[in-house]
């Protein structure tokens, strides 16, 4: 029978929980971030391998190396929504056992602990592999210094990294 301070608890607890299901808010945003990059990744190999058929020489082996690349940032993206998808159901477990703990008055702080620490260490990880598809991405995406033409000042323009804004006395 349940005890009279339940509907208390049971309160306290869904208090408790919403630390964790802010969480879970977060990583959902991050997965639709990265599923999102991870799309325009496919879409771009699509077009690369139709390409490589049709290729030779140097522009053949410019396509082989933007395949490596993003392969490598497909590969990122997919461990990192494997990473967040497993935090997510950690997080849940968390929740689940927190409840339970209330149910059945057994106490499961510990393991509650345990899932939480696992899922951030989890979330952090796949944060980590994000970042480095996103450098990954930059890398292959840096525009060569001869497009900048940095030699030459362009009137209202953006100035050249490193230069001082002169005055016009």
């Amino acid at each position: 029978m349940p005890s009279p301070d339940t509907p208390g608890m049971i309160a306290q607890t869904i208090q408790l929980a919403l630390a964790p299901v802010f969480v879970l808010v977060a990583i959902g945003n991050m997965l639709n971030l990265i599923s999102t990059r991870l799309g325009r990744v496919v879409d771009r190999s699509r077009i690369l391998q139709d390409l490589h058929t049709t290729t030779e020489g140097i522009a053949h082996d410019m396509v082989v190396q933007e395949i490596r690349l993003v392969d490598r940032r497909m590969a990122l993206s997919t461990r990192a929504i494997k990473l967040l998808v497993t935090s997510s159901l950690m997080i849940g477990t968390t929740v689940a056992l927190l409840f339970l703990e209330e149910v059945i008055h057994v106490n499961l702080q510990m393991v509650a602990a345990g899932t939480f620490i696992v899922a951030l260490a989890m979330l952090m990880w796949g944060l980590l592999l994000f970042l480095r598809e996103t450098q990954v991405a930059a890398h292959a995406l840096q525009i060569p210094r001869d497009y900048l033409e940095l030699h030459r000042e362009i009137p209202g323009g953006v100035r050249r990294p490193g230069t001082k804004v002169r005055s016009r006395d």
